[in-house]
């Protein structure tokens, strides 16, 4: 059975004056925090939430040093948690991991059990480059259906859609038959969009001189909005009569200059989505539908693979806005 070595390969982000570093180095095994599952982790991914943890005042870090990676996917190697024993293939995600805790950029995490998904069919690659984003998509497809929403309700829209969230909603979205509008302000993102099924790649919706009405032309008949702000207040004014709306973007800012209009004139649902503090049921629920009926069928068109000698330069890509798709990250090598 394997355990744990003394010491083993990390991705550590410190701390100093305000300032950030981030340095591969050796890693004490007896300082990884208590948790039920330890995995040997063989993928990892690079999420904006990963950018921030290695961002001078980025909000969602307090005490470092920390390992970052707020996905994992991997092998169990302990357990104290019966649902969970050495050999399955895992994933985990959500809650204090690569924010509170350490994270997944090191060849071994130890995680709490409620946020550790056992995998069936999926591949620990596949599940990480899924993961936090891909969830998270997978999320908001499953509140539009849950809502009622079907492909003859009309066109979906799916803003900042080439980002990691985005780019997965549109695969799931067409893969349920539905007319999907992805919204992006990459140019060169469209060609990605159209082999993931978007009927139509348009700009952005809206810039800094748009002036939003309480109630525009009723476009959609539901939409998934990745980033907020203005964008949001548009997509909510543009909706059909009792159409619905999954948000859990902010890029664009975290306020919303809209009205009561589309919700008391038109019906309109605005459904939000965590994917962080879910429980674990409800977890492992969606994981369930991600490897049945939400599962993305373009994964490969979407995964870029990296190395952790890589990841810093990737984090800066994300954190400027310039990254397509999901990155996954290679961290044990080549495996399930």
């Amino acid at each position: 059975m394997s355990t744990v070595p003394d010491q083993f390969t990390a991705l550590v982000a410190t701390e100093s004056d305000g300032a950030i570093t981030v340095d591969r180095t050796d890693f004490a095994a007896a300082d990884l925090p208590g948790g039920d599952v330890t995995i040997a982790v063989q993928y990892s991914g690079v999420n904006y939430k990963d950018a921030l943890a290695v961002t001078p005042r980025g909000g969602v870090v307090r005490n470092y040093p920390i390992i970052p990676g707020i996905d994992i996917a991997g092998e169990v190697i302990e357990s104290t948690d019966p649902d969970f024993a050495p050999g399955d293939r895992v994933v985990a995600h959500g809650g204090p991991i690569g924010t509170e805790q350490h994270g997944g950029y090191a060849d071994y995490a130890r995680v709490p059990a409620a946020q550790v998904v056992k995998l069936t069919s999926l591949s620990t690659r596949d599940a990480a480059a899924i993961g936090t984003a891909g969830f998270t998509a997978a999320m908001s497809v499953a509140a539009l259906l849950d809502h009622g929403l079907t492909p003859d309700d009309g066109p979906v829209v799916v803003t900042g859609a080439s980002g990691g969230v985005g780019a997965v909603s549109v695969d799931i979205l067409a893969a349920q038959g539905f007319s999907v509008t992805a919204s992006s302000g990459k140019v060169e993102a469209a060609e990605l969009l159209t082999t993931l099924g978007a009927a139509e790649v348009v700009g952005r919706l809206v810039d800094d001189e748009t002036k939003i009405r309480p109630l525009g032309k009723s476009v959609w008949a539901g939409a998934v909005d990745c980033v907020g702000g203005k964008t949001l207040a548009y997509v909510l004014s543009t909706m059909n009569h009792s159409g619905a709306v999954a948000a859990s973007g902010l890029t664009g800012g975290a306020d919303l200059p809209t009205t009561v209009m589309p919700f008391i004139l038109r019906g309109v649902a605005l459904l939000g989505i965590d994917s962080v503090l879910i429980g674990a049921d409800l977890r492992r629920a969606i994981w369930s539908r991600i490897e049945g009926d939400l599962r993305p069928t373009h994964l490969d068109a979407v995964i870029a693979e990296i190395g952790l000698d890589d990841l810093p330069a990737a984090l800066d890509l994300i954190r400027a806005g310039k990254m397509t798709g999901r990155t996954v990250v290679r961290v044990l090598g080549d495996s399930a």
